[in-house]
């Protein structure tokens, strides 16, 4: 409204004037805002017309899509595949990826029902779980297996870190592609440990363990808990007893079966159940990383002399920390593989042990450790073994006594970090004379027990004479631990005057730990490369013998080369490891 036209003051007619253009105004703004309304109910109308007839249109565009991609997947060549063949191409892959069957089945409804109708595509367990994972898993798999073909089982329970694992799920899911690995443990028994510290040992995975956690689960076995327990920590008690218990019903069916786990647990007396045949098992595995406190087990390492097992098959077995008994059954099988690393709570007379080994003269590879060891009751035999091509011996003291017992005329590997009292080399010298001087081409002494807190020489590896070197015209890597360097370096280095030939001529790597040296321990290194490495043409000939050149050279807190000789070292060798002592003095 325009006030410009109105006098001041207003007056009565003005106002008047003013009061009847104010109603028309009013009139007019409801006449427009009724038309406004009007209008924009249209357009809504509109606008939701045309959201339907969109919605419309692409559940249309949608429908088409999906016809087209069933029609292109129903014309495909592979669809076209007889499912015999099909079968065929799953077992293929089977072969490579053990658990290939929980991606086959997720592809597509066939291959799901495929997958599902051959029982041998699930009969390979590769399970890397926890406690809180629900052991469900197990069972589905199991139940996949049907209840005909071999079960190859390897599982393996981390139990550390178990609370922040694994997702809050309520069912088993399906494992991740086999292209995405998760890690596996080491592929080599010792890792790394604090200085003073026992090595902690791994047994070595067969096939790369690729199943991811399996999810966690409500547990409603056994009775229940305190209220003040999470479900979390119920699902830790009863995760062993529920699996061994899905596990032992298939005990029959076992081809392989393999248990690792890296701590004690709290259903560690589930495998107390572990009894009874297996008349097909090939290889059977418990192995704890670190020991545990255990009482005896009646179990099947434990079995009575006098029960009658069904093992007929048993080649391979491993134990390590976990209890057993020197006259079980499972130790007359004739195995071809024996692995035992004892609880230091199993006190066994030295004659026992090499009764397990002559109870199985077809041994190929041998290892034993006993932290603790009686002396013989009965008196020490002659055993011949003469297949086995490993053997590797660690723990007490008395377990060189074993090895003079030994006659091995097949072996290529020697592995030796007994804490041995007496000079190794004896040891060594006369195993090879007995044995027709076998030809080894793997050595190890005292390489896996020394740590940064032995003495200055290591009260296992020390070494008088290195002349033994001399006979090992076959060796081709060496391991040496806590014994003094300067001679050893010699004994490899180029023949002097009272020798007629190289040692070890064929030797190609040379791996030192703890070896301390004198005065010149690093030029007698230098020496021995330049002797074997040379810089331009061959070394030298002795007694129409040259040796070989050095491809991996490894010193382990033996002693401070200086960058410079590093440098030099790396131009003459493809591989050189050096890590440096640790910066504590050493007692001379």
């Amino acid at each position: 409204m325009n006030l410009i036209r109105y006098p001041e003051p207003p007056t009565e007619s003005t106002v008047a004037e003013a009061r009847r253009q104010l109603h028309n105004h009013e009139d007019h703004l409801t006449e427009l805002t009724a038309k406004i309304a009007a209008a924009e109910d249209a357009l809504a109308k509109i606008v939701a017309d045309s959201k339907r007839a969109i919605h419309e249109l692409q559940r249309e565009h949608h429908q088409l899509q999906e016809k087209i991609l069933h029609t292109k997947a129903y014309i495909s060549p592979i669809r076209r595949l007889p499912n015999e063949l099909l079968r065929h191409i799953f077992m293929f892959n089977f072969e490579e990826h053990a658990c290939c069957a929980w991606i086959l089945a997720a592809v597509c409804s066939l291959w799901r029902r495929l997958a599902l109708s051959v029982p041998k595509l699930w009969s390979k367990i590769r399970l890397n779980t926890t406690q809180s994972a629900s052991a469900d898993t197990i069972r589905l798999w199991l139940e996949r297996a049907g209840d005909k073909v071999p079960l190859d089982i390897e599982i393996f329970l981390r139990v550390s870190g178990t609370s922040s694992e694994g997702p809050s799920r309520t069912r088993p899911v399906s494992p991740m592609p086999w292209s995405h690995h998760p890690p596996s443990p080491p592929p080599h028994y010792v890792i790394a440990h604090p200085p003073g510290g026992a090595p902690i040992m791994l047994p070595p995975a067969h096939t790369p363990i690729i199943v991811p956690h399996s999810p966690p689960h409500h547990d409603t076995w056994g009775s229940a808990s305190p209220s003040s327990r999470t479900p979390q920590a119920q699902r830790s008690i009863h995760w062993g007893h529920i699996a061994i218990f899905y596990l032992i019903e298939q005990m029959h069916r076992w081809q392989r079966f393999v248990f690792r786990f890296d701590k004690q647990f709290s259903s560690i007396s589930a495998l107390k159940s572990i009894s009874g045949d297996a008349p097909i098992l090939s290889e059977f595995e418990i192995s704890c990383a670190e020991p545990v406190y255990l009482n005896e087990w009646p179990w099947l390492p434990s079995a009575s002399p006098s029960s009658t097992i069904a093992l007929s098959k048993l080649e391979s077995l491993m134990l390590h920390h976990v209890p057993f008994k020197w006259s079980s059954p499972i130790f007359k099988t004739n195995l071809r593989s024996l692995n035992l690393r004892a609880l230091p709570s199993n006190h066994l007379p030295l004659d026992r042990i090499l009764h397990i080994i002559a109870s199985n003269p077809g041994l190929e590879t041998l290892t034993l450790h006993f932290a603790v060891v009686l002396p013989a009751i009965l008196p020490l035999l002659p055993t011949s073994l003469p297949r086995l091509r490993e053997l590797t011996f660690g723990g007490h003291y008395h377990m060189s006594l074993l090895v003079d017992s030994l006659v091995l005329p097949a072996l290529d590997v020697l592995n030796l970090d007994v804490e041995f009292r007496d000079p190794i080399e004896d040891t060594i010298t006369n195993l090879l004379q007995r044995s027709n001087n076998p030809p080894i081409s793997q050595l190890s002494m005292s390489y896996g027990t020394t740590s940064n807190s032995s003495l200055y020489y290591g009260p296992g590896g020390v070494v008088i004479s290195w002349g033994f070197l001399t006979e090992l015209n076959h060796l081709q890597s060496i391991c040496v631990g806590g014994t003094p360097l300067e001679p050893f370096l010699s004994a490899l280095g180029p023949p002097d005057e009272d020798q007629t030939h190289w040692a070890c001529p064929n030797l190609t790597s040379v791996s030192m730990k703890n070896c301390h040296p004198h005065s010149d321990g690093v030029s007698r290194l230098v020496q021995l490369v330049e002797a074997r490495n040379p810089d331009t043409g061959s070394p030298a000939m002795a007694n129409g013998v040259a040796p070989v050149k050095l491809r991996h050279l490894e010193l382990n807190d033996c002693t401070s080369l200086g960058q410079d000789v590093i440098d030099w070292l790396r131009k003459r060798v493809d591989n050189v490891v050096c890590m440096e002592p640790s910066p504590y003095v050493r007692s001379p």
